[in-house]
């Protein structure tokens, strides 16, 4: 009996699949970004103990423009900012994935009748 289970669970055990790859795939792209962050604070940092009239360059695809620092520092500060946007942006939706998989688990578990007794896997 328990190797098959009603259209009803197979469907929700399936929605928990899509969200926990949902999850997974947010967990690396703020991974991704938290390494762009930390490249653009250590880049701020580095600019900001140059002299004023330093020769700098900034990145373009594979060239490297001269530039002058106020306007990089600039660059860089709002390219930090928008990193900040997106981390904050990826944060909600962890946290609308994780009630999301909550509600369904609990679902689940009540399809199954083993919500509160016996063997609980948490």
């Amino acid at each position: 009996m328990s190797s098959e289970l009603s259209p009803q669970v197979q469907n929700q055990i399936a929605q928990i699949q899509q969200v926990q790859q949902q999850a997974q795939a947010l967990a690396m792209q703020k991974s991704q970004i938290d390494v762009m962050v930390k490249e653009a604070e250590m880049a701020v940092e580095e600019l900001e103990k140059a002299a004023d009239d330093a020769v700098v360059y900034k990145s373009v695809g594979e060239l490297m423009i001269k530039s002058d620092k106020a306007s990089l520092l600039n660059s860089l500060k709002e390219r930090q900012e928008s990193f900040s946007l997106r981390v904050q942006s990826i944060e909600r939706q962890e946290e609308r994935l994780n009630s999301r998989f909550k509600q369904l688990q609990e679902q689940l578990q009540s399809m199954l009748g083993t919500s509160g007794g016996g063997e609980d896997e948490d």
